[in-house]
């Protein structure tokens, strides 16, 4: 049995450690819980290890706004202080202060 336990929490502002792309946790899972065509589009070379926690963020990059999925080994703090401009950010959090969102009601 895998006992994972996210290092990440709700609200954090994070960046991929590879990909040029940051963004705000809304969600996670302890363990890998996207569909296998997802898990094995990821070239195996690079495929992250399912039993680590997997994020869910309103990312952005220089030309857009999405949902993006990662697993932890790939993300770390964002340490620039600056917040993200996703649209979708004030339907969840609320204004940015001390470097990250509050939740702005329960999520299940």
């Amino acid at each position: 049995m895998v006992k994972s336990e996210a290092k990440y929490h709700l609200g954090q502002v994070l960046r991929h450690r590879k990909h040029p792309f940051r963004g705000v946790v809304f969600d996670v899972d302890a363990i890998f819980a996207n569909t296998e065509e997802w898990y094995d589009s990821i070239p195996e070379d690079v495929r992250p290890d399912r039993d680590q926690p997997f994020y869910h963020l309103l990312a952005e990059n220089d030309q857009s706004y999405y949902v993006a999925y990662v697993s932890e080994g790939n993300l770390v703090p964002d340490d620039t202080g600056e917040p993200v401009d996703h649209p979708d950010l004030s339907d969840i959090f609320g204004d940015f202060e001390d470097g990250r969102y509050p939740v702005q009601f329960q999520l299940n």
